[in-house]
């Protein structure tokens, strides 16, 4: 019998969102977790990240950014807990790091971080028909965005919507994706990670790489616009400036979604517009191939670049950028 990683094989070829929109599931090895253990775990993130941890409960999925002094993103998390730890989920090329810096400012608080990946699979599923697979095994499923359920076969997380449909997230132990793993490759297409990076592209919803460390407040890359920033809560690092971008308007910033005809595009690929071709007005945020040989990717610019719509790739001579209706109101605030 295959293992549930030989039967959740990426296909080689590239999945397009109008074949992702049917439905698919991808097991999402390059994600990392780490978990905060111990009675004041909540505190310590309430001190540290851009939302409210404080007030996290059991069933809450919310997401949150780790800023630099300066107010620079340098990770963006999905972030949940259960009765013992609170939960962050990020690139796992960013997690070791992320994770040390983050246990040094501990000091005295009854927390203790750990790589909470060991022991769990996560799968990704999206699509039309991904939630009724999901109710094969599950009896309910988490009615809103951004919740999740606990079952003995594991938690669900309901994450933002794409092409449609409802995403779900599944933290199941190997044993049960063993179990699994036969019928959801026989009921919806298996693709690579590749295809949940475009799902968050066109659910809009940017995570921060190594490539955009320190590059973005999150006022930027619309974090607030998704319920990721806080205003109400105390002191966090960068907070006086996150809130100054807030409130101040110092910013004109905002991502978009946009279509790409080079496959070359990645994120920290700097755009341009013709009007002012010797400096960048902003950075592609996140890209993932869209099966039609190019990409489809979040990009940050400033809101003049956005509002002419004449933007490019790599120069002002580089290949245009075509802009997609974003999923959400992008409110053009001055920040």
């Amino acid at each position: 019998m295959n293992t549930w990683n030989q039967v959740l094989a990426a296909p080689a070829a590239t999945a397009t969102p109008t074949a992702l929109a049917t439905g698919f599931v991808t097991h999402l090895a390059d994600t990392g977790l780490i978990a905060f253990t111990g009675e004041e775990s909540r505190p310590f993130l309430h001190s540290q990240l851009t939302n409210d941890v404080e007030h996290l409960g059991e069933n809450d999925v919310r997401l949150a950014g780790y800023c630099t002094p300066k107010g620079r993103l340098l990770a963006s998390f999905l972030m949940w807990r259960d009765a013992d730890s609170v939960y962050l989920q990020l690139p796992r090329e960013l997690q070791p790091a992320l994770q040390k810096r983050l246990q040094m400012f501990v000091l005295r608080a009854k927390t203790k971080a750990s790589d909470a990946g060991e022991g769990r699979v996560l799968l990704g599923l999206g699509g039309a028909d991904g939630e009724a697979v999901l109710r094969t095994w599950f009896d309910a499923l988490p009615e809103k965005q951004y919740t999740k359920l606990d079952h003995p076969l594991g938690s669900v997380l309901r994450v933002a919507d794409a092409f449609g449909a409802p995403r779900y997230l599944w933290l199941a132990t190997p044993q049960t994706a063993d179990t699994v793993a036969p019928e959801l490759a026989a009921r919806l297409a298996v693709a690579g990670q590749d295809a949940w990076r475009l799902a968050d592209i066109h659910a809009g919803v940017p995570v921060i790489t190594a490539a955009t460390q320190e590059q973005f407040v999150p006022q930027m890359v619309n974090l607030e616009l998704l319920g990721g920033v806080n205003f109400k809560k105390g002191c966090y690092p960068g907070q006086e400036i996150v809130a100054r971008s807030q409130y101040l308007g110092k910013l004109k910033r905002r991502t978009a979604l946009v279509t790409i005809d080079d496959a070359a595009v990645t994120a920290g690929t700097e755009v341009f517009t013709p009007a002012d071709p010797d400096q960048p007005c902003g950075m592609v945020v996140n890209a993932a191939p869209n099966g039609a040989g190019g990409v489809d990717a979040l990009v940050e610019m400033k809101l003049d670049a956005l509002e002419a719509g004449v933007v490019h790739a790599g120069s002002a001579q580089g290949p245009a950028l075509r802009f997609l209706p974003m999923p959400y109101v992008l409110d053009k605030l001055d920040v």
